[in-house]
């Protein structure tokens, strides 16, 4: 018996019709083709917001990007924050004012080497467990 192939040897669309023959020709197209055409419709009802742009994207300048340490980098900014006079000492509780530094976020990550008392505009969740986090109201350091 011969194969399907060697039977329509010679026979132009091996019975097929003309389009079904090609690749993707009964289901209209590959994809997501025709939906500018003649799957309109079917493009409406079941994807409507395909097409256009949707909402916005702020440009990058606009974006505010506060600068932001670590619980565990307080240690090593002491000499930054004493050149800056924002770190004073009180009984055995270290002081830091970030604001003046012009950083505006603190976050949870290290372990802190003594007890300190920061004030700063935001901090995280884990870094208010770690150390006494203030407003950003500047502290009172002497000349």
């Amino acid at each position: 018996m011969p194969s399907r192939t060697r039977k329509f040897r010679g026979l132009r669309t091996h019975g097929r019709g003309i389009k079904a023959g090609r690749g993707a020709g009964k289901q209209g197209g590959r994809g997501n083709a025709g939906l500018h055409k003649y799957k309109f419709k079917s493009m409406l009802i079941y994807a409507p917001e395909h097409f256009g742009r949707h909402g916005f994207q702020r440009p990058a300048q606009v974006v505010a990007q506060p600068l932001s340490i670590n619980v565990g980098e307080l240690e090593a900014m002491r000499p930054v924050l004493k050149a800056a006079k924002a770190y004073t000492e009180k009984d055995g509780t270290a002081e830091a004012d970030l604001a003046r530094l012009g950083i505006g976020r603190l976050l949870g990550g290290g372990k802190p080497a003594r007890t300190w008392r920061v004030f700063v505009a935001h901090a995280s969740k884990h870094a208010r467990e770690k150390v006494t986090v203030l407003d950003s109201s500047p502290i009172a350091v002497p000349p």
